[in-house]
């Protein structure tokens, strides 16, 4: 049987039976990452013992009657509340594609989460699962010397200087706020980013103060100047600690202060105290010469496969929209990889 969550207090009950979970799963961070054309909905499946849920954010396709799905960025995927050896695959695939059908679900995109397990099992037979590279951890179970082991030698170089001469604090207070937001749109027009990196303020003040899950901003200040060159949001839930969004100042090329590498140490070090057993630096950008990649892999030779699930409800409907997206264009617009190819902006 299916149910389908809207609602914050019954999304947050169901969250709260579930052993392991992040804060990509959560309401709050579901109606923060939505655009004006998309509801944040929970669709959970019951059958006897076993109970599922899947957050995914419900959305209009332009000028048609039809919908689809996807998730929140980052590590959504499906949450397990039970399990057992009568789990029937098939029934729940059924009852979802009764669900798609009735609501006009034309396709479904979900980013699996690295952490959790049965994911790949659940959606086997439905649609397809790709990999899409690793994400790097720190496995905070270690202790803070077995992790420092870990690094590159260029990273302990790195530490040892920007913490002669800079020092990281706690800032997740108005004006450290406004500095932040400041600092992280001038990075992301410096380094071209695509639209979607960029975010009203409001998304970092309510980020910040959420009841959901726990964030922190952390700033580092040149010791010298008491300039802020750069700073990051880390957010908590459950026994996962994630790097979220960081910036950097022009200012820190200048000096020999790596900002970033510093506020990512000073959080690993602090979440191990507390008690967390991942620290997730994310991945890179899937390139050959994948420079972000290589940065975070200098704290960690720990990884985890990052996958994604594509599934394609009605392939008729599907393959016309694509046709029509594309009308006068000449490519061969069913290969193209981006999902749903309907959705990709075009020149």
């Amino acid at each position: 049987m299916i149910e389908v969550i809207k609602d914050k207090k019954q999304w947050d009950e169901q969250l709260a039976l579930v052993e392991y979970l992040d804060f990509y799963h959560t309401y709050d961070y579901h109606y923060l990452s939505k655009k004006d054309d998309e509801l944040p909905i929970l669709i959970k499946y019951k059958d006897g013992n076993n109970c599922l849920i899947l957050p995914l954010l419900m959305r209009s396709i332009e000028n048609t009657a039809y919908n689809d799905a996807t998730s929140v960025y980052g590590y959504a995927g499906i949450l397990t509340l039970h399990m057992d050896e009568y789990f029937n695959k098939e029934n729940f695939h059924n009852e979802l594609n009764t669900f798609f059908n009735e609501n006009n679900i034309v396709s479904v995109f979900s980013r699996l989460h690295p952490y959790l397990e049965n994911e790949e099992m659940i959606f086997e037979g439905l649609g397809i699962i790709r990999s899409l590279g690793n994400v790097v951890y720190v496995d905070l179970t270690k202790t803070l010397e077995e992790q420092r082991a870990k690094f590159n030698k260029r990273l302990k170089s790195y530490l040892n200087k920007s913490r002669n001469l800079s020092t990281v604090i706690d800032a997740n207070t108005e004006d450290y706020i406004e500095t932040f937001i400041k600092l992280y749109e001038l990075n992301m027009k410096r380094v071209d980013a695509e639209e979607s990196y960029f975010f009203p303020d409001s998304y970092f003040y309510q980020i910040l103060s959420s009841n959901d899950f726990e964030s922190e901003l952390k700033l580092c200040v040149h010791n010298e100047t008491q300039a802020i060159i750069g700073g990051a949001i880390f957010i908590k839930k459950g026994n996962i600690v994630q790097y979220h969004l960081s910036a950097l100042s022009e200012d820190s090329f200048h000096i020999d202060v790596d900002p970033i590498k510093l506020v990512i140490d000073e959080m690993r070090i602090k979440a191990t105290k507390e008690g967390f057993k991942y620290f997730n630096l994310g991945g890179g950008r899937g390139s050959s010469d994948d420079s972000l990649f290589r940065f975070k892999s200098g704290f960690s030779k720990e990884f985890k496969p990052f996958k994604l699930w594509k599934y394609i409800v009605n392939e008729e409907v599907y393959r016309m929209l694509v046709k029509n997206h594309f009308k006068g264009y000449t490519k061969d617009h069913l290969s193209i990889d981006y999902f749903p190819a309907y959705r990709i902006k075009l020149n």
